[in-house]
């Protein structure tokens, strides 16, 4: 007898809003990225910097970096859930580990993934993996749920929190 194949990971774009500094697709200065499921529990996103990122010459500088991590963790909670009623979450701790610098106009994947769920909180670790493999940084983090009234005071419709081309 041999083993069920693992299922497929779906690799579904997660929703954009207007204005958010990361995934705003109407916020110029921001980064404008896009998630996508990376398996129940799992987001990823690809990126490249530009020289407005910069921190040492050539490099990205480690703020936008954890900028970064900060909501790939945070959409990790988002993945395999109901589209309809995203299940939004707010950082309560982050830590990061800086292992290598982070090059500018080279592209990098930032992952994400639930570690474990205890309902009002998450734990979630995630990593920026660099092109030939390196992994340069690392972190985790715990996020907690936001409450149910503040949800309902972001309108969501005037966020603008929808899947964009």
């Amino acid at each position: 007898m041999t083993a069920p194949e693992p299922a497929p990971k779906r690799h579904d774009q997660q929703p954009s809003s207007k204005w958010c500094f990361v995934c705003g697709v109407e916020n110029v200065c921001g980064l404008q990225l896009r998630f996508f499921d990376d398996g129940p529990g799992g987001v990823i996103t690809r990126v490249t910097l530009g020289d407005t990122y910069q921190s040492y010459p050539g490099m990205a500088h480690g703020g936008i970096l954890a900028t970064i991590m900060d909501e790939t963790l945070g959409r990790a909670v988002l993945s395999g859930g109901d589209p309809n009623e995203p299940r939004f979450m707010f950082t309560a701790r982050m830590e990061i580990r800086y292992r290598r610098p982070v090059p500018l106009h080279e592209e990098f994947t930032a992952r994400g993934r639930v570690e474990k769920d205890r309902g009002r909180l998450v734990t979630a670790r995630g990593e920026i993996v660099l092109a030939d493999g390196t992994v340069a940084v690392e972190a985790e983090a715990t996020l907690a749920e936001i409450p149910a009234g503040q949800i309902e005071q972001m309108k969501m419709q005037d966020v603008g929190w929808q899947v964009y081309p």
